[in-house]
């Protein structure tokens, strides 16, 4: 199929919302929740209303049933979509341009809607659609190492019983509730890992604390601990079959999905920082021409085109994984591009655009510095760079896992 990225008018009121969002809600606030950690922001809650009513009107990519928009209906072969997986790529990038850890903190739009869209029946989206969802991967264990969880979830009748400790779990104070992935038989390897929604206020579900951390600080991070926490057996997503030759497919399907989505954010804090940086450097006298080359040019132009030109590149592989996984195409390879390419691209301009706006740039009167923050996380979570490049040489390369480690 061919692709064609000029982006649809249908999205055109959801854009307009999420950009007014992030000017006139997100920005005013920014500073705010980044120097009162943990305190929750009171006027997202008016903001996520209206995105649910927009979503009521199919405007919106809220809840897991954003990510299964027109792409989910059947339509005649060769017609291309663009549908919930790019809308909420597009919302994500224009909500992060105004705070990225706001945005994650919006109300019903969590990393655990996009694993439910992912992997969840028609059965579970109905279920499980307008929950707000929060995402537990990592244990104390391990890091970007999916395949080492060892939290399991025993089979007792007709419901699991869920035991572990999950870290790093974005929004896990403030969710509804939470997509945890456990084993259901540790014998079998990573094949058992499947992932389980759980509500938060539940029997043996315990945040034991929130972390302290260097960016997204509106966003808060938990440490959850689940202790013999029985949930219905249908709260499995997908199915409970475990499928040794199919291994950690079913599940990884979930990165599929969140992977463009957090690529997205990084583009939104990119262009951030390149627009205040244009704005600095042009009233410093220093003037960026596209028809010049940039050897002729002041090195601090030189250096902002090379940056745009990095986001670019960026928001492209972005925009392609979206459109790929709405026409039902495999996009593993291209998720982990776009994650890899963004999150390397955005903590490359936001520290240049410090060092470039010099003491400017490293105080607290923009904010350059908190956008610098901010970006390291996305180079890290969904996967870090090198977890990504490993992924994109075993899929270029047609090798296992357990061929190339």
């Amino acid at each position: 199929m061919a692709i064609n990225l000029e982006l649809p008018k249908k999205f055109a009121m959801n854009i307009d919302q999420a950009r007014q969002a992030a000017h006139e809600v997100f920005r005013p606030i920014s500073r705010k929740y980044d120097l009162a950690e943990h305190d929750y922001p009171v006027e997202l809650d008016t903001l996520a209303a209206l995105y649910d009513g927009l979503a009521a009107a199919g405007q919106a990519g809220a809840g897991a049933a954003g990510g299964r928009g027109d792409e989910a209906k059947e339509r005649p072969e060769g017609i291309v979509v663009n549908g919930g997986n790019m809308q909420s790529i597009i919302n994500s990038m224009e909500a992060s341009y105004g705070d990225v850890g706001l945005m994650l903190s919006m109300p019903y739009q969590g990393l655990g809607n996009a694993a439910i869209a992912a992997v969840a029946t028609d059965e579970q989206l109905e279920r499980f659609g307008k929950v707000w969802a929060a995402m537990a991967i990592t244990e104390p264990s391990f890091g970007s190492d999916s395949a080492a969880v060892t939290a399991t979830a025993t089979l007792d009748g007709d419901e699991y019983v869920i035991n572990g400790e999950k870290i790093f779990v974005t929004a896990g104070s403030r969710a509804t509730h939470i997509v945890v992935w456990a084993s259901v038989d540790r014998s079998l390897g990573r094949a058992a890992i499947k992932s389980f929604v759980v509500p938060r206020e539940h029997p043996g579900v315990t945040v034991v604390r929130l972390e302290e951390k260097l960016g997204i600080r509106a966003s808060d991070t938990a440490v959850i601990r689940f202790e013999d926490c029985r949930i219905p057996a249908g709260n499995l997503l997908g199915s409970p079959e475990v499928d040794v030759k199919k291994g950690f497919g079913g599940v990884m399907q979930t990165f599929d999905n969140t992977r463009p989505m957090v690529a997205a954010m990084a583009v939104g804090v990119a262009r951030a920082s390149l627009e205040e940086l244009r704005q600095i450097l042009e009233e410093n006298g220093i003037e960026i021409d596209y028809d010049r080359p940039a050897i002729d040019q002041h090195a601090a132009a030189a250096e902002f085109i090379r940056l745009e030109s990095d986001f670019e590149a960026s928001y492209l592989l972005t925009m392609r994984a979206g459109w790929m996984a709405d026409n039902k195409e495999p996009n593993s390879l291209e998720a982990s591009m776009s994650k890899a390419k963004a999150g390397r691209t955005v903590t490359d301009v936001t520290n240049k655009a410090v060092e470039l706006a010099s003491t400017f740039g490293y105080s607290e009167r923009t904010l350059l510095e908190k956008w610098a923050r901010d970006s390291k996380i996305l180079d890290i979570f969904e996967g870090t760079q090198q977890i990504q490049q490993l992924i994109i040489a075993r899929r270029v390369l047609d090798k296992s896992s357990a061929e190339l480690r």
